[in-house]
C-alpha cells in the first residue's frame, strides 16, 4: 500500500514530466526536425531556382512580352494581369509569409 506522501510525489512527478513534455515543442521551433536535412536542402534548391538570376530574367522578359501584347490588343487584359500578379506573388513570397507570421504571433 502506498502512503499519502508517495502518492503525492508520484502525482507531482507525473504532472511535472507532462509539463516538460508539453513545453518541448516550444523549444524546438527554431530548429529543423531530425532527419529533415535532405528535404530542407531540396526546398532550398527549389527556392534558389525559382528566385535566382535565370528566373528573374525570365520573369522580366515574360512581363515585358505580356505588357507589349496587352498594349497592342492581342491579349486579354484579365489574363495579362493574372500573369503579372503571379510574378509578384512568386518573388514576394518570402515577404508575404513574413507578414503572415508577424500577424499570427
Amino acid at each position: 500500500m502506498m502512503t499519502t506522501i508517495a502518492r503525492r510525489s508520484g502525482v507531482f512527478g507525473l504532472s511535472s514530466l507532462a509539463g516538460l513534455m508539453a513545453a518541448q515543442p516550444a523549444f524546438a521551433l527554431g530548429a529543423d526536425p531530425a532527419g529533415s536535412g535532405p528535404i530542407v536542402g531540396a526546398l532550398e534548391w527549389i527556392q534558389g531556382t525559382l528566385l535566382g538570376n535565370v528566373a528573374t530574367a525570365a520573369a522580366v522578359i515574360a512581363v515585358a512580352m505580356i505588357g507589349f501584347l496587352m498594349l497592342s490588343g492581342r491579349m486579354n487584359w484579365k489574363f495579362g494581369a493574372t500573369v503579372i500578379l503571379g510574378c509578384f506573388i512568386l518573388f514576394g513570397a518570402a515577404t508575404i509569409v513574413a507578414g503572415i507570421r508577424a500577424a499570427a504571433g
